[in-house]
């Protein structure tokens, strides 16, 4: 099948009417019934589907040379299929449907491989239900204890585990040996910026993932009449919130860092009234983790002396930090770098490309992704980025067009090649 036919069969689960976004939050409807689209066109390839007790699945095309069942020496390609809310069509969903149609296109070419090639799907990446992003693939290699995710509860209170329970699957979470003996892992993502546009190139490679963190802000004041109340006698919350929100869009200005405030949550959430608290969260992005780090300090520093001024109090509470990832930088060249012109396997276009010593851009990445995970796992891993003409990401905005699609697929196809011969 098609890549074009697969997009359009997966396009329409989950997308919203009114906004043209993706509603697909982990073990939701429409999320397990991307899950169950990607087992039947695992079936329709005759390829062996493993599963951990996390919710993860890796599909498997082995060569008739490699013992049933064997990951040995595997490549893994894939991404995520949930969403955040109100997303983009792109972001994780390009990585799977492109390594499906990257089998059917080694497959087309007579290519066989002499390893195994795995089509991953990892759950929860982007952290929309749970608050811990690529949470599947932190079970998955040991970075998230299986107590500590127990203890995670959507915002209805329902524990991950019940969630995963009512979306048909079994429990079991922690460590699996899912990529036990693999290779190497290359995923295929939209780029979510316009590094590619100003560089008019269609593919890039990740260098490394910029360190970042989801940290989480109290605010506490006074509830009160919004009438009855002089401005001076206030002890509101949501001054100290405001000038936070305006001292981070500062720090993170000064030093080309990132620093959003994207959720909120106030109480009693009154118009009439004065909010007692407002609990908001901070993400934030650094080039290196001191630089992170001295930013955050500096946030967290301003909201506290605001507080002073305001008669308020405010906390702060670190939920998640993932470090920088510098991926293989061997991998990354070999990848970027198309020099297979004396293969006479691969298609005509890659020929022309490798001699004429054309490479693909190797570029660094401000966003997380499960092979961020990966990689800190200690398995070699790359990652491909296909051009964004809008840049926007996270939002209906999010845009591929097919061209640069189909370009992706042949490029993920010629990186498995390489990898797998």
């Amino acid at each position: 099948m098609s890549f074009e036919q697969m997009w359009r069969d997966l396009e329409p689960v989950g997308r919203s009417a009114a906004s043209g976004g993706y509603f697909r939050a982990p073990f939701s409807t429409a999320e397990r019934e991307c899950a169950s689209w990607f087992t039947e066109e695992c079936a329709r390839r005759s390829l062996e589907i493993s599963r951990d007790g996390n919710g993860n699945v890796v599909a498997w095309w082995r060569p008739p040379s490699v013992p049933a069942g064997s990951t040995r020496g595997g490549i893994v390609t894939g991404s995520h299929l949930d969403s955040v809310q109100d997303g983009g069509a792109y972001d994780g969903p390009l990585g799977v449907v492109s390594a499906l149609a990257a089998v059917d296109l080694l497959r087309d070419r007579g290519f066989t491989p002499c390893r195994p090639i795995g089509v991953s799907v990892f759950v929860e990446e982007e952290g929309s239900r749970f608050g811990l992003a690529c949470l599947g693939s932190r079970l998955m290699t040991g970075a998230v204890s299986p107590e500590a995710a127990r203890q995670l509860r959507d915002p209805d209170g329902i524990p991950l585990p019940d969630a995963m329970a009512a979306a048909g699957l079994e429990p079991d979470l922690g460590g699996s040996d899912l990529l036990e003996g693999v290779e190497c892992f290359v995923e295929l993502h939209v780029e979510q910026g316009r590094d590619l546009v100003n560089r008019d190139a269609a593919i890039g490679v990740a260098s490394a993932i910029w360190p970042h963190g989801r940290y989480r802000f109290d605010f506490d004041g006074e509830a009160n009449h919004a009438g009855t109340t002089r401005m001076e006698d206030r002890h509101d919350p949501m001054l100290t919130y405001a000038m936070t929100a305006l001292a981070a869009n500062k720090q993170a200005r000064l030093c080309g860092a990132r620093a959003t405030f994207g959720r909120v949550d106030v109480s009693p959430n009154g118009t009439n009234a004065v909010p007692s608290r407002v609990s908001a969260w901070l993400d934030a992005r650094g080039e290196t983790s001191g630089e992170l780090a001295a930013m955050v300090a500096e946030i967290e520093r301003l909201a506290t002396e605001r507080a002073g001024r305001d008669r308020t109090g405010v906390s702060m509470r670190v939920e998640s930090v993932s470090g920088a990832v510098s991926f293989d930088p061997g991998l990354a060249q070999r990848i970027a770098t198309e020099d297979d012109g004396d293969d006479s396997t691969a298609p005509r276009q890659a020929q022309d490309i490798g001699r004429s010593g054309r490479r693909w851009p190797i570029i660094a990445t401000m966003a997380g992704h499960d092979a961020g995970i990966v990689s800190e796992a200690g398995t070699p891993t790359a990652m491909l980025f296909v051009r964004n003409p809008t840049g926007v990401s996270h939002s209906p905005a999010e845009l591929v067009e097919t061209a640069d699609c189909l370009v992706g697929v042949e490029a993920l196809a010629d990186t498995l090649q390489r990898l797998a011969s």
